[in-house]
């Protein structure tokens, strides 16, 4: 497969030969010819390749009904040369040299000069591509010239020769729009009196074209000087030409991303910048209608957030449609809270829930439809609720690079996984393209045209309307739902990418998602500990250790943020639902021996299964502070008792002095003095200063207060 990148200074770019040849075609006595009925986004390639290298192309078949078949189903092609036998009627110039090649699945690689002296270097009046693989005649095979060394068979995606020559072979043609070129072409070329009148011979060692089936093994991309060019290492040449014939069309969309010169090590992506469309200086009511498909599909962590960030996207909200589809009941509230406070906001709304009994596949052509229906929808925006758009600019970033349809590059921390796949194994699934890890992780940056997205996406509803009108776009009876859009999209010809311009954001892991809690996402340090400490871990934390962002209210007692607003609202919240609070006695049988000599009135960690994630907290966010603070010490945050601890002046008011027998101790108020109570008293007595006392009548929320061994 198409795999390898070869740097080297070992061959020039382009090829030279020291045989003595008549004097140059020159490069205005060539024509290009190609046959395309609309304009699909590989015919777009084929042009910007073309316009690239100074190629002069003529279209034919533009607006015909396309009848020639495809590569996967039956042969035919026989349209094409129809078209090219009317074509030359009208060229009268002897020494005209035809160029004639496919342009779905071509991209050229090198400019005229180099195909035509490489064609008179062939020393014949037509030079067909070659290719490994003979068909669609195999019974043709002994027919066949032997050649002394390269590839044996004719292929009918491209060749080259002078206009008489070619008129004279296409002047038999009598064939239906659904007949076979290849067959037609193949025949020419095995009988013998008709292939020496004509002057054909193969270009057997891909010095001119390369079809890539049956080659993927002998191609790979060759960076040299700024430049980049396909190398065949089987033969050592050069190709000018590209045909991504047959099954090869994901292989020429990853060499096509690259040549010619689209992206090099040296000028990174070179086409980034073309053809966008700028929202910048536009009224509101001039950006283009959107309609944001939400999907919910499953138990997702952070869905509050998912919701807040969608709040927060830079993107006029009258300019917006929401769609939203929830699967799961335990979500109700999220989305109903979202809706309560926010709906008026946006254009429209349109709520599938789960009462509706509508399955995802469904869903996701539904919110297709919506958009088609509606003529004011420009796009549609596609979001599974396990996305963390961190950037708010990520829907204008999409649309401004106007792509049909485009992705933002998605991850998951510490891990080399994405949201898209940088190629395909034989059975359709995940393979790892050669650039795939210098993409992920930012050393090749750029547009990407690949085989698979997922989770995220922006469409254009011109193609929605067109190209992929198909209602059931998601059905299929042997793939899943994603696999089975992207595989439609592939075979309709339109183009997937994905950018890593910028930082987007991340995918979260929904494995092992509880629901049985009120707030489950106190639950996922573990699965997404990224999105964890944003959620519940205070913004200044990370300059206590490097700015010393501490104060020391008392000697040896230490005082930093440690949590967020919401991660007490949800500790506080998540104990009272609970509701099991100790009687406040000595008798507590929570605890080994059933006694316990300074009573509270509380709640233990390990009653709301909690344990494990608070040793995590302290083992990641409290131990490095009490290593620094006390020089020498080394702690793996060992305990026996963490508890939330309630006090009421009607209950339990205070606590009385006590001694703590721990290393250390933490304290942290999960309530605002003012606020939630009038008076906190927190008198630490430490045992080397009994007449010592430290007061801190203000002890704020989301505060952690930490302490050697003391009395209370």
């Amino acid at each position: 497969m198409i795999s390898a990148h070869h740097r080297s200074n070992k061959h020039t770019i382009t090829e030279l030969t020291a045989a003595v040849s008549p004097a140059l075609i020159g490069t205005g006595d060539l024509l290009v010819l190609t046959v395309a009925s609309q304009e699909t986004d590989g015919f777009r390639r084929f042009l910007r390749s073309a316009k690239h290298f100074n190629y002069t192309i003529k279209v034919l078949g533009g607006g015909e009904t396309w009848e020639g078949g495809d590569y996967i189903s039956p042969p035919g092609g026989g349209q094409k040369v129809r078209l090219l036998k009317s074509a030359l009627e009208d060229i009268q110039e002897e020494n005209k040299v035809i160029l004639f090649v496919d342009s779905y699945d071509v991209i050229f690689s090198s400019g005229p000069k180099e195909l035509l002296k490489k064609f008179q270097q062939a020393k014949h009046r037509v030079v067909f591509s070659a290719e490994t693989l003979i068909w669609p005649d195999r019974h043709l095979e002994d027919k066949h010239p032997h050649v002394r060394e390269g590839k044996r068979f004719l292929g009918a995606g491209g060749f080259i020769g002078y206009a008489p020559n070619l008129k004279k072979m296409v002047s038999d043609w009598s064939g239906a729009d659904s007949d076979s070129d290849q067959l037609y072409f193949t025949k020419i070329y095995i009988n013998p009196e008709k292939r020496k009148s004509i002057n054909i011979t193969l270009d057997s060692k891909c010095r001119l074209f390369q079809n890539l089936h049956g080659a993927l093994d002998e191609v790979v991309l060759k960076f040299e000087d700024g430049r980049v060019r396909a190398r065949n290492v089987l033969y050592d040449t050069l190709p000018v030409i590209i045909h991504g014939n047959g099954p090869t069309k994901l292989q020429i969309n990853y060499l096509g991303n690259y040549i010619p010169n689209l992206w090099t090590f040296e000028t990174g992506c070179t086409i980034c910048n073309e053809n966008l469309r700028p929202l910048s200086g536009l009224q509101e009511s001039e950006y283009p209608v959107v309609v944001i498909g939400i999907f919910i599909q499953q138990p997702t962590p952070f869905v509050t957030v998912f919701f807040e960030r969608l709040l927060n996207l830079k993107y006029p909200k009258n300019r917006i449609q929401l769609f939203i589809y929830n699967q799961e009941s335990h979500h109700e509230p999220h989305v109903r809270t979202f809706l309560e406070y926010h709906e008026s906001e946006y254009q429209g709304v349109k709520l599938i829930g789960p009462e509706e009994d509508i399955d995802p596949v469904t869903s996701r052509n539904i919110g297709f439809e919506m958009c088609r229906d509606n003529i004011d929808c420009e796009y549609f925006f596609s979001i599974d609720v396990d996305v963390v758009l961190k950037n708010e600019d990520t829907l204008r970033i999409l649309i401004e690079l106007n792509k049909p349809f485009i992705a933002p590059m998605m991850t998951k921390p510490g891990r080399l996984w994405t949201n898209f796949w940088g190629a395909l194994s034989a059975d359709g699934y995940y393979a790892r393209s050669e650039d795939y890890v210098d993409i992920v992780q930012g050393h090749r940056v750029g547009l990407w045209n690949v085989p698979y997205v997922s989770h995220i996406f922006l469409i254009k509803a011109d193609a929605l309307r067109t190209d992929l009108k198909d209602p059931d776009l998601f059905e299929s009876a042997t793939l899943d739902p994603d696999m089975a859009f992207c595989s439609k999209v592939r075979n309709k010809g339109v183009f997937m990418f994905v950018t890593n311009m910028h930082t987007y954001g991340r995918v979260l892991s929904t494995e092992n998602y509880q629901t049985n809690h009120l707030h489950n996402d106190l639950w996922q340090m573990f699965e997404n500990p990224v999105e964890w400490e944003e959620r519940y871990i205070h913004e200044n934390y990370s300059k206590v250790l490097k700015d010393a962002f501490i104060e020391t209210p008392c000697p040896d007692v230490y005082w930093f943020p440690v949590f967020t607003d919401v991660a007490c609202k949800h500790l506080i919240e998540e104990m009272e639902h609970f509701g099991q609070w100790s009687g406040g006695g000595n008798v507590d049988n929570r605890i080994q021996g059933g006694y316990e000599n300074v009573p509270t009135i509380d709640i233990h960690m390990n009653q709301i299964g909690y344990e494990k994630e608070w040793h995590k907290f302290l083992l990641d966010y409290v131990a490095p502070v009490t290593e620094q603070m006390y020089p020498g010490y080394y702690t793996r945050a060992q305990f026996d008792l963490a508890f939330v601890v309630r006090y009421k002046p009607d209950e339990q008011p205070a606590l009385r002095p006590h001694h703590d027998a721990s290393t250390f101790t933490i304290n942290i108020a999960l309530n605002q003095v003012g606020i939630d109570y009038q008076v906190s008293e927190n008198t630490l007595s430490r045992i080397s200063h009994r007449m010592h006392f430290c007061v801190d009548r203000d002890m704020g929320v989301e505060h952690l207060l930490i302490t050697r061994a003391q009395c209370f």
